[in-house]
């Protein structure tokens, strides 16, 4: 058997051995108080091995740390036709991502390829740590022994200053379990995949105060999460607000701190409403959905009743962010079919915060969209025009900035932190927390194996996390990362306070060539600068 050490931004594709683990200041993983701490340990079994192995941790952060088995997952769209030089592969295949637990502590490895398995420390007291990871038999016969070098700081990263939001589908989790909608099997994992989504620090969570009209194929229908009880009743409108409630209650006691309520007109053009039940004393009906234009007066009557109203409700019982959505991703030529819409709600959420993607310099200077979010491949001329955007990517943004996808090297997910702090973003969002459907929602798809939303978009893009077999959040080496992405974020933004924003900037902007298109994928390079930072920290703290 060999073995080898490799840090949290290595893949181990199978074929070569992966790069070793650098130390840097006798280390191999530092961080502050809560971090997760993650290191891999690669392996190649020969032909005489066995392929189940018994994994024993010793050492004095034994208790707090965990082990999951690095599983390849098929990728039918690893790229783009014209992909840029960095992608690690580009043609179809099985591909390190899925993160799978091994409650037993016994792993199940295939000989002849490089395997690896992810180790996490977390909650570790401060100090210098050691940690040792040994392989052995069923006897008992140790094959193969690491030892894991680890420090950990003793002080608490502050809280992520800026909004990041990966849209969470709460139909992903009843339709792929083939559970009742907000039953109580439901709500057990609302919770368990919220939960996950905070270990990643997101902080704002799309709330289906109606079902979010997102991803869904002109005149189709996703499952009704319709979160606000609605009735009609002698003409008039009264609302239910109790399961709402349940939900805000969770978000507050999961650490959430901003909400995002469902767009209130259909995506690619803001033409129909979304789709809104409504009870009657004949049952419940399907008042509003594509056969519902957006400035119907009907839905403006109801909007005039409930708007208002969570407004209020939420100024007494959430008290965090609360964002509001006209239409996702409006484009130039949906200029009057987003004004129209617009001008259906512009009354009633005066003085709220309302954010859209919208990448055209043009349309935002219009003052269409209040705030404008910008794919990070169209973000260059807000900032010469001196704005400071929120930003976002998905499948589109696939050449040369930050991504996610299964097929980039992880140094691209983890960039993003250095970025958005490098230039002053207020926020990140991403469309796909736990997107288990084809394009459209025309179909539920098993992301165990299928990644790419049945095909057209690239792996990874439309989910960080899978469905555990016992309803467990099982995450993903991309949800891993991303979370080392945003404490980036934060020890940036905490020095900064310390010390001044030039200080903290002149350490991860490569000589002023930092850009959401250009950085560097010098894995050393990158550790190295975080670590630097944390030593700034210190430094301040201690003087």
């Amino acid at each position: 058997m060999q073995t080898v050490l490799t840090d949290s931004l290595e893949k181990v594709l199978g074929d070569d051995a992966p790069r070793p683990a650098a130390p840097i200041a006798g280390v191999h993983a530092s961080g502050f108080l809560g971090e997760v701490l993650s290191l891999q340990l690669a392996l190649h079994l020969a032909p005489e091995d066995p392929a189940d192995l018994h994994i024993h941790l010793t050492g004095d952060v034994a208790e707090d740390a965990c082990v999951h088995a690095v599983r390849r997952v098929p990728v039918s769209s690893p790229a783009p036709e014209d992909p840029d030089e960095h992608y690690l592969v580009t043609t179809p295949g099985e591909y390190p991502d899925l993160l799978e637990p091994l409650p037993d502590g016994i792993v199940r490895v295939e000989r002849g390829i490089w395997e690896a398995l992810w180790i996490d420390v977390a909650e570790a007291a401060p100090g210098d740590h050691t940690l040792t990871v040994a392989l052995s038999d069923a006897a008992g016969k140790v094959l193969a022994e690491e030892v894991l070098r680890l420090r950990v700081h003793p002080h608490r990263l502050p809280p992520l200053t800026i909004t990041n939001t990966h849209w969470f589908h709460a139909d992903s989790l009843s339709t792929y379990y083939e559970l009742e909608v907000f039953s109580e099997r439901h709500w057990e994992l609302i919770e368990a995949f919220l939960a996950s989504a905070r270990e990643m620090d997101v902080t704002s969570v799309l709330t289906p105060v109606w079902t979010p009209p997102l991803d869904t194929a002109e005149g189709h229908t996703r499952p009704f999460v319709q979160l606000v009880g609605i009735r009609e009743e002698g003409g008039e409108y009264s609302f239910d607000l109790s399961r709402l409630d349940r939900w805000l209650r969770l978000c507050r006691e999961l650490g959430f701190t901003g909400l995002e309520i469902a767009h209130l007109f259909t995506q690619w053009g803001a033409q129909n409403t979304p789709a809104i039940q409504v009870e009657t004393a004949d049952g419940l009906e399907h008042r509003f959905g594509w056969h519902v234009p957006a400035t119907d007066p009907e839905y403006r009557r109801l909007l005039e009743a409930l708007i208002p109203a969570l407004r209020t409700h939420l100024e007494a019982h959430w008290g965090g962010q609360v964002l509001w959505h006209i239409s996702d991703e409006p484009h130039e030529a949906h200029l009057e079919s987003y004004r129209a819409a617009k001008a259906q709600v512009e009354d009633l959420l005066a003085g709220a915060d309302v954010v859209d993607a919208l990448s055209s310099l043009a349309f935002a200077e219009q003052g269409v969209v209040d705030t404008p979010i910008v794919a990070t491949n169209h973000v260059g001329p807000f900032l010469e025009a001196g704005r400071r955007p929120w930003v976002y990517y998905c499948v589109s943004q696939n050449r040369d900035v930050a991504n996610r996808f299964i097929a980039l090297p992880s140094v691209r997910n983890r960039v993003l932190g250095r970025q958005l702090f490098a230039h002053d973003a207020p926020g990140f969002l991403h469309w796909g927390f736990n997107f288990w459907w084809s394009q459209f929602a025309l179909r539920p798809i098993d992301p165990f194996e299928d990644t790419c939303a049945g095909g057209p978009f690239f792996g990874g893009d439309a989910f960080v996390v899978y469905p555990g077999p016992d309803g467990t959040p099982w995450l993903s080496v991309r949800h891993r990362v991303f979370a080392q992405a945003m404490a980036d974020h934060r020890a940036l933004t905490w020095l900064a306070e310390l010390t001044d924003r030039p200080s903290a900037t002149a350490l991860i902007d490569e000589g002023g060539t930092l850009t959401y298109s250009s950085f560097s994928y010098d894995v050393e390079e990158h550790l190295r600068a975080r670590a630097a930072v944390d030593g700034r920290i210190l430094a301040a703290l201690e003087g």
